[in-house]
């Protein structure tokens, strides 16, 4: 199996690497052994170079030199994006069957003046699962957390939320098929199920994993999670879940002790570190 590393980029593929072997450890881990990890992964290093860079730049990862070795840590802010993954993929999961019928509705008028606040705005309700349903009117089928949503937004100031549930002559399903490309989201799941369907034995179960969960978080952010009653009856979501948990779950042993292998490490209360 050979998977389209132009689904997920780099950065994706490095958080999902700390994610899975560096979270929750206690650890830092060398430069040298995260360039060896992304090398099987298809990743150059110049270009795993730039991008562990900018990481550090934007605050998501910190440097730490250890004698002659310089080691990465995470950072509040990387943990907080990692636990938000893993929150996704093992908690969440595709499917919402318990939905009681409320919409976040939440409006703006943002001045031309703050254009690149508008976009971050934007950026910000497509991450939430938001859909766009008529000019600065986006809605999302659940209660959210809209504080933290718009936290470091100056255009938050004009902007409006409100909760409502839908009324006739409203067609539930037509405002969904509005708001979001349901084709376009299918089709994804249907390119995920049939690129990892193959059953082929892993020669390096490490890459095949990291691959496979970044192509899997990836996919994920991109589905609001819209109410099953409201979504086509062979919608794919589902199946797609079930074959990405097998394969995880049959890739873990291997790649975990592949990891321990690759990956050179040090404790973060290392005294040595400055």
């Amino acid at each position: 199996m050979t998977s389209d590393i132009g689904e997920v980029r780099p950065q994706g593929l490095l958080l999902t690497l700390f994610g899975g072997h560096v979270l929750g450890r206690g650890v830092r881990v060398a430069t040298g052994s995260v360039l060896e990890v992304l090398s099987r992964v298809g990743v150059a290093e110049p270009a795993a170079r730039s991008t562990l860079a900018r990481m550090a730049e934007h605050g998501l990862l910190k440097r730490h030199r250890h004698g002659r070795k310089v080691y990465l840590g995470l950072t509040p802010r990387s943990r907080e994006i990692l636990n938000d993954g893993e929150v996704r993929i093992w908690r969440i999961g595709v499917m919402d069957d318990r939905w009681d019928g409320t919409w976040t509705l939440l409006g703006f008028t943002v001045p031309e003046s703050q254009r690149s606040q508008r976009h971050l705005l934007r950026s910000r309700l497509m991450w939430a699962g938001f859909g766009s349903l008529q000019g600065g009117l986006w809605i999302a089928p659940s209660p959210v957390d809209t504080d933290t949503l718009l936290e470091g937004i100056e255009a938050a100031e004009h902007v409006k939320v409100f909760q409502a549930r839908a009324l006739a002559p409203t067609d539930v399903r037509d405002l969904v098929e509005s708001a979001w490309d349901l084709e376009a989201l299918a089709k994804h799941y249907h390119r995920f199920i049939e690129r990892w369907s193959p059953d082929t034995d892993a020669a390096d179960p490490l890459a095949r994993q990291l691959l496979l969960t970044a192509e899997w978080l990836h996919l994920l952010r991109k589905d609001p999670r819209l109410p099953i009653r409201h979504l086509p009856d062979d919608w794919p979501a589902e199946r797609a879940q079930r074959l990405f948990r097998r394969l995880h779950a049959e890739l873990e042993p291997r790649a975990r002790a592949v990891a321990f292998e690759v990956l050179d490490t040090t404790p973060e209360a290392d005294e040595g570190d400055h």
